[in-house]
């Protein structure tokens, strides 16, 4: 019995799908370093090492990151306005702040883990996000 007949979709390799329409086009026959052997560095250690290296020199950030900026800056504007904003105003950005430090959290890695603020905590908060 094939899969298909057991409800499982066939495998569709969508990356190599993509590469391979765009080798069809022509699209990948002049990029940077086409023809040249990969270096011996390249070839030896983690792939997810090589992935992030390689991300990180071409200005990749993840968006847990750009998040973690976002929220200090907010947390530094909050902090230094603190007491020029009404307590219902403040109360709201924190309630903001504080989803995205839920999002933030579900998208970076466990040691990165970050509690929630408060009005009475938000100058700690700020320390502690720098």
């Amino acid at each position: 019995m094939t899969n298909e007949k057991k409800g499982i979709p066939p495998y569709n390799d969508l990356i190599g799908n993509i590469l391979s329409n765009d080798a069809n086009q022509g699209r990948i026959d002049h990029l940077e370093g086409a023809g040249k052997p990969l270096s011996k560095e390249y070839l030896s250690g983690d792939t997810f090492q090589h992935f992030q290296r390689i991300a990180k020199d071409a200005g990749y950030k993840p968006y847990w990151l750009k998040l973690q900026h976002e929220i200090r800056d907010e947390l530094i504007e909050i902090s230094t306005n603190q007491k020029e904003v009404e307590p219902r105003e403040l109360s709201k950005r924190i309630k903001k702040i504080n989803k995205k430090i839920g999002t933030y959290n579900r998208n970076c890695p466990p040691p990165f883990l970050k509690g929630k603020v408060s009005v009475e905590t938000i100058n700690q908060a700020f320390e502690y996000w720098q």
